[in-house]
């Protein structure tokens, strides 16, 4: 198609714009896409997160020690009511064994297995001091002339009397004295079966406050055991939480600066491509007027961003540090 000659002059402005503009090169640099850096909040959450991973271990640890010795003191406990069944059969023994040593024939088992010997011998020796009594008095009945008379008789059988009163007084005396002997031993053996009732009874009241004892360590440890769990679970919930909020804030801030990145490359892009579009639609203008059909409009590429979506997914990461640390175990 001929160029009318009314813009034959315009036309070749036109070319001149259009080879400068399309010889010269576009310096796309100043436009490339770029990706915000990631926030000094999302670094700090991050680190703690990372930090975190195992940071229940020390309390775990502290709970396990915890309930072993909680299960040592449980075990003494056992091995103590253990004992409280021992000395308590040992305690009913005595009692049993006491209640026999009661009663008039209580004395029996003390009394000496030489006493009848002790007295049949001094019966004996006390019999023969008695024969030179006798004697006596038949010397004096003799030296009387009374010798087999009745006063010798009379003499005699009063002498024989007093032996007999005498000797039965001798023998009632040992036997008393065994007795007292074997019933001051029988109570003191009972009051020593007492006093041994005692001791056991003591040993057993004893044992059984020990045996609190160890239950009562037994149920510090528990607690102790289970306040361990809960600072784990507080710290590592405390955690998330911080977590979570740090990671929210980095995650706007970085937004924010994405943005700012987006709307400089954009401004860059235009600003470079904006020569093409305006000599784009300084040529349709010109073909208009020859009477040509008019191309197509220029349109300025829009780059898509393919940080867009990641982006978006950071806000997401605080998200889930708070799921990983917010949890209860």
């Amino acid at each position: 198609m001929a160029i009318p000659e009314f813009l034959t002059d315009t036309v070749k402005d036109y070319a001149t714009q259009a080879t400068g503009a399309y010889s010269a090169p576009i310096d796309t640099s100043k436009f490339a896409q770029q990706v915000a850096p990631q926030d000094q909040a999302q670094t700090t959450a991050y680190n703690m997160a990372t930090q975190g991973v195992g940071s229940y271990s020390p309390y775990l640890q502290a709970a396990q020690t915890a309930q072993a010795q909680g299960a040592g003191a449980l075990g003494n406990a056992a091995t103590a009511v253990g004992g409280l069944g021992a000395l308590q059969t040992a305690g009913s023994n005595i009692a049993s064994g006491a209640a026999g040593m009661t009663g008039a024939n209580a004395y029996q088992p003390f009394m000496s297995p030489y006493q009848t010997d002790v007295i049949n011998a001094t019966l004996t020796e006390y019999d023969k001091s008695r024969l030179g009594g006798q004697q006596a008095i038949r010397d004096a009945a003799v030296g009387s002339g009374n010798f087999g008379g009745g006063r010798e008789g009379a003499m005699m059988g009063q002498y024989n009397a007093d032996s007999l009163v005498n000797r039965a007084a001798l023998q009632n005396q040992m036997l008393q004295q065994g007795f007292g002997q074997a019933q001051n031993a029988a109570q003191q053996n009972f009051a020593n079966q007492g006093n041994l009732f005692n001791m056991q009874g003591n040993l057993f009241n004893q044992q059984n406050q020990q045996n609190l004892a160890n239950q009562g360590l037994a149920g510090a440890y528990g607690n102790q055991m289970n306040q361990q769990f809960g600072l784990s679970d507080f710290g590592r919930t405390g955690m998330g939480q911080d977590i979570n909020a740090l990671g929210s804030l980095g995650a706007l801030a970085q937004g924010q600066q994405q943005a700012e990145l987006n709307a400089a490359r954009a401004n860059e892009q235009t600003a470079a491509y904006e020569p093409y579009g305006r000599l784009s639609q300084y040529g349709n203008m010109l073909t208009g007027l020859a009477g040509g059909m008019q191309g197509q409009q220029y349109q300025q590429d829009q780059a898509s961003d393919p940080y867009a979506s990641a982006l978006g997914g950071l806000t997401g990461i605080a998200g889930l540090y708070g799921q990983i640390y917010g949890n209860k175990r």
